[in-house]
C-alpha cells in the first residue's frame, strides 16, 4: 500500500490542467492515443486511492483472457506481422539498408581478425584451385599433336577439340557461379573441383574420340565454375587495404598452372616408351599419362578444401548469424595465435544480418514424393539463380555490366586468339622452312633392292620401281608422282604425310602396313594385294618442334611474372581503372611490332611481351568485378562475365588461326583494336578501391 500511495504521489505531479505531459503508461494495456476529458477528471477525483490493480476480472477465474490482454497482445504482435503486407519494395529497401549497414561492420571485423595464417592458408588452397584452371587450357593444346595420331583425328575433328574445353568453361562459368550466391561459396566450388577432377581422370583412359571429347567437355565445365568462386570467395576473407593487393597474388597461380603443364609435357610426352598397350584395341600411350598428372592439382585443391570454412559474409547474407560468427572468431583466434598474441579476445558479440526476403521453398519429408520435392527445390534455386542474372542488368548495374561485358569480351579475343595464333605461326614458320630443304628425284630406275630405312622429306617423280622390298621402314613427308611400282613388296611400313599421286602400282603386295586407300590419289592399282593392314593410328615420329611448342608456352607463362609483380604491388595505388586502361593500350602496343616478327625467335620475343603486358589488366578486371556487385550477386555477376570471357576466346581461336600462313595484318589489327577499344572503355568504370565490399 505504501508503494501504491507514492506512485500516486508522483503521478499527482505530472498531472497538470487534466493533462500528462510526457508520460506514457507502461502497464501493456491498449491505448487509444485520445487526451482525457473533464468528465475523466472528475471520476479521477472520486475514484482517488481506488487501485484498478486490485480488482478482480469476473471471467478471470472461468479462463477468459481480459480484453484488455487481448489488445495489448495484438499490439505486441502487429510489428511481425505486418512484414506479410508490406510492398515488396519496401522490404527490398530495407534489406539494402541492411546491407549497407554490414557491409561497413564486416569491413571493421575483418580488420578486427587481422591477416595472418588463416589467409595464407585459404590463398594456397584457393590458389591449387586457380593452377588447376591454368593447366586445363593448355592439356589440349600440349596433347593435340598426339592425340591426333593416337585417335586418327582429322583437322575439323583438331579444331573440335580444342574449342570444346572452352565451351565447357563457359557453360560452367554462367551456372556453377549462379548456384555459388544461392549454396554457398565452398560447396559450389567442391562440386566445380570434383566434377573437373573425375573427368579429367577419365579422360586419360577413354579410347573413343567421342568419349575423350564429353570427358573434356565436362572437366571444362567443372574447372569453369571454379574461377568465379576462388575470387568471390577469397574476397570476403579479405580487408579493403589488402584485397586488390592479394587478388592479384592470387593471379600468379594460373601463370603457376602454364609453367606446371608445359613442364609436365616437356618432361612427359616426348617418352613414347612410358605406356602400355592391351592388345591391338587399348593403347595408354605418355600423351595420357600426361593426362593424368594435370588433374593433380585440383585433387589437391579438393583434398584441403575440405578442411575451410564456408564465407561467413555469405553466410551472414542468409541470416546465419551465429554460424558466421564462430566462423570469423576461428579466423581471429588462427591470425592471434600465429601472431604470438592468443590472449587477444574476439571482441564482436552481434553482427547485423540482412532481413530475409526471398524464403526457400522447402517441402517436407511427408509432403509428396521424394523426385518431387527434389524437382521442386532445383526449380525454386534455378529461378532464384535467374533472378540474380536479370539482377545484375537492373538500372544500378546495367551500364557497369555492360561496359565490363565488352572489356572482358575485347580482351579475351585479343589475349586468347593470339596466344593460339603465336604458335601457330611459329609452327607456320618451321613448316616453311622444312619445305625448303625438300629434295626432289627425278626419273630414278631402282631394281632388287631392299629399302630398311626412313625416307623423309622427298619427292619422287618419273620414278621406275622393280623387285624392290621396303621392309620396316618410315616414310615421313615422301610423296610418290607418275611412278611405277611392278612387283614390289612392302612390309611393316609406317607413314606419315606420304601419298602416291598417279602412280601405276602392279602386282604388289603390302602386308601390315598403314598405307591406306586414301593414301593412293589417282593411282592404277593392278592385281594388287593388302594384307593384314595395320589398325588404328601410330605415333611413330616425334616432332622436332613440339619441343619448340613446350618451350614457347613455357616462356609465355612465364613472362607473366614481372606483371604479375607489378600489378599485385601498384593495384591499391594506382586503382583498377587506370590499370586495365594503361595495361589493355600497352598491350595494344605491342601488337604493332607483330609485322617485325619474321622469324621464330622474333615471336617468341613478342609473345612474352605481350603475355607480361596483358596479364595486369586481367588481374585487375578480376579485383573491379568482385567489387562492383554486392554478395548475394558477385558470383553470379562474375560467372557471367567469365563465361562471356571464354566465347570471346572461341571466336579469337577460330578467327585468328584461319589467317595462318595468309596474312598477319587481319590478326594484328584486330586484336589491337579490340585492346584500344576495350581500354579507353574501361575508363567509364567506376573506382572500387576505397570501397568496402557489398
Amino acid at each position: 500500500q505504501g508503494g501504491r500511495d507514492t506512485n500516486q504521489v508522483s503521478d499527482d505531479y505530472r498531472y497538470q490542467d487534466g493533462n500528462y505531459e510526457g508520460y506514457t503508461p507502461n502497464d501493456g494495456y491498449y491505448r487509444a492515443g485520445d487526451e482525457p476529458t473533464h468528465e475523466e477528471d472528475a471520476q479521477s477525483d472520486v475514484t482517488e486511492g481506488h487501485d484498478e490493480d486490485d480488482e478482480v476480472y469476473e471471467g478471470e477465474y472461468q479462463g477468459i483472457p481480459h480484453p484488455d490482454d487481448i489488445k495489448a497482445k495484438q499490439k505486441q504482435r502487429a510489428p511481425a506481422g505486418d512484414d506479410d503486407y508490406r510492398d515488396r519494395a519496401d522490404l527490398m529497401a530495407e534489406r539494402m539498408e541492411d546491407e549497407e549497414q554490414l557491409a561497413h561492420q564486416y569491413e571493421n571485423i575483418i580488420e578486427e581478425c587481422g591477416h595472418g595464417r588463416f589467409q595464407w592458408t585459404l590463398f594456397f588452397v584457393l590458389g591449387l584451385a586457380l593452377m588447376a584452371d591454368g593447366v586445363e587450357l593448355f592439356v589440349v593444346g600440349f596433347v593435340l599433336p598426339s592425340a591426333e595420331k593416337d585417335m586418327c583425328l582429322s583437322s575439323s575433328n583438331k579444331g573440335m577439340l580444342g574449342l570444346i574445353v572452352y565451351l565447357g568453361m563457359m557453360v560452367g562459368a554462367v551456372m556453377l557461379g549462379g548456384l555459388a550466391d544461392k549454396l554457398g561459396r565452398k560447396k559450389c566450388l567442391i562440386i566445380s573441383l570434383s566434377i573437373n577432377a573425375a573427368f579429367a581422370f577419365l579422360s586419360s583412359f577413354v579410347q573413343g574420340y567421342g568419349f575423350f571429347l564429353f570427358c573434356r567437355l565436362i572437366s571444362g565445365l567443372g574447372i569453369g565454375g571454379s574461377l568465379p568462386i576462388v575470387f568471390a570467395y577469397f574476397s570476403e576473407f579479405l580487408s579493403r587495404e589488402k584485397r586488390g593487393e592479394h587478388l592479384s597474388w592470387l593471379c600468379m597461380f594460373w601463370m603457376i598452372g602454364g609453367i606446371f603443364a608445359s613442364a609436365m609435357a616437356w618432361s612427359i610426352i616426348p617418352h613414347y616408351g612410358w605406356g602400355f598397350s592391351m592388345g591391338t584395341k587399348y593403347h595408354f600411350h605418355s600423351w595420357r599419362v600426361f593426362v593424368l598428372v594435370c588433374s593433380l592439382p585440383c585433387i589437391a585443391s579438393l583434398v584441403a578444401l575440405k578442411f575451410m570454412p564456408e564465407s561467413p559474409r555469405f553466410l551472414l547474407e542468409m541470416g546465419k548469424h551465429d554460424e558466421a560468427w564462430m566462423i570469423l572468431k576461428h579466423v581471429h583466434d588462427t591470425n592471434m595465435r600465429a601472431k604470438g598474441e592468443p590472449e587477444r579476445v574476439f571482441t564482436v558479440s552481434y553482427i547485423k544480418t540482412p532481413k530475409q526476403v526471398d524464403e526457400f521453398i522447402e517441402i517436407q519429408s511427408s509432403t509428396g514424393t521424394w523426385y518431387q520435392r527434389w524437382l521442386v527445390r532445383i526449380t525454386t534455386t534455378f529461378k532464384q539463380v535467374w533472378d540474380n542474372v536479370l539482377y545484375c542488368l537492373t538500372a544500378q548495374y546495367r551500364m557497369n555490366t555492360l561496359i565490363l561485358a565488352v572489356v572482358w569480351f575485347t580482351m579475351a579475343l585479343s589475349y586468347y586468339g593470339l596466344i593460339v595464333w603465336f604458335p601457330d605461326m611459329i609452327r607456320y614458320l618451321q613448316e616453311e622452312a622444312y619445305e625448303s630443304r625438300v629434295k626432289i628425284f627425278d626419273e630414278e630406275e631402282v631394281s632388287h633392292f631392299t629399302f630398311n630405312f626412313t625416307l623423309e622429306n622427298q619427292i619422287h617423280r618419273n620414278g621406275e620401281y622393280r623387285n624392290d622390298k621396303f621392309i620396316g621402314m618410315k616414310f615421313k613427308e615422301v610423296r610418290f608422282e607418275d611412278s611405277l611400282f611392278e612387283e614390289c613388296y612392302f612390309e611393316d611400313v609406317t607413314s606419315s604425310e606420304t601419298f602416291f599421286e598417279n602412280c601405276t602400282i602392279i602386282s604388289t603386295v603390302f602386308y601390315n602396313t598403314d598405307l591406306y586407300e586414301h593414301k593412293f590419289i589417282n593411282c592404277r592399282l593392278i592385281n594388287s594385294t593388302f594384307l593384314k593392314e595395320k589398325e588404328g593410328c601410330h605415333m611413330d615420329f616425334e616432332e622436332d618442334n613440339d619441343f619448340l611448342i613446350y618451350l614457347v608456352s613455357f616462356l609465355g607463362s612465364l613472362s607473366v611474372l614481372p606483371g604479375n609483380i607489378i600489378s599485385a604491388l601498384l593495384m591499391d595505388k594506382i586503382g583498377r581503372i587506370k590499370m586495365i586502361g594503361g595495361s589493355m593500350l600497352i598491350s595494344a602496343v605491342c601488337c604493332f611490332f607483330l609485322f617485325f616478327g619474321n622469324s621464330e625467335s622474333a615471336m617468341i620475343g613478342w609473345q612474352c611481351l605481350f603475355c607480361g603486358a596483358s596479364i595486369a589488366a586481367w588481374n585487375a578486371l578480376d579485383v573491379i568485378t568482385v567489387e562492383l556487385y554486392p554478395t548475394d550477386k558477385r558470383a553470379t555477376a562474375f560467372g557471367i562475365l567469365n563465361g562471356l570471357c571464354k566465347f570471346g576466346a572461341i571466336l579469337g581461336n577460330s578467327i585468328f588461326a584461319s589467317f595462318v600462313g595468309i596474312t598477319k595484318v587481319v590478326p594484328i589489327l584486330l586484336a589491337s583494336s579490340a585492346l584500344v577499344g576495350g581500354g579507353l572503355l574501361a575508363l567509364r568504370l567506376p573506382e572500387t578501391r576505397d570501397q568496402v565490399l557489398m
